[in-house]
């Protein structure tokens, strides 16, 4: 079974950083792309960024691009999301989920409000 398991979500005041972590299990994690989107209240979802399996050319959303950092451990079968000078704008449930769209997991939700 695939579980895709992330945390780090919280308040955070404008301008502050959190870093989210998706733990994978139950799947080749190292030949895996990664893909992170979120969802704020009353809008669609949004793509924030994907990466490859080796963690190399990470892509980003034109909203998060120079804020955001994609990472990954393959090591521990787990992908980070940094999220620095954040914005008011960036609340949202944030979910993690294989770039094929097959598996998705549960989100996390991140709050900026001062």
């Amino acid at each position: 079974e695939v579980q895709l398991q992330a945390s780090g979500g919280g308040l955070v005041q404008p301008g502050g950083s959190l870093r989210l972590s998706c733990v994978a299990s139950g799947i080749n994690f190292v030949k895996t792309d990664m893909t992170w989107f979120r969802k704020a209240p009353g809008k669609g979802p949004e793509w924030v960024g994907s990466i490859s399996g080796l963690g190399t050319r990470p892509l980003y959303g034109d909203s998060v691009y120079g804020r955001f950092t994609i990472s990954r451990n393959n090591a521990i079968n787990t992908l980070y999301l940094q999220m620095d000078d954040l914005e008011p704008e960036d609340t949202a449930e944030y979910y993690c989920e294989t770039s094929d769209g097959n598996h998705r997991g549960q989100g996390t939700l991140v709050t900026v409000s001062s």
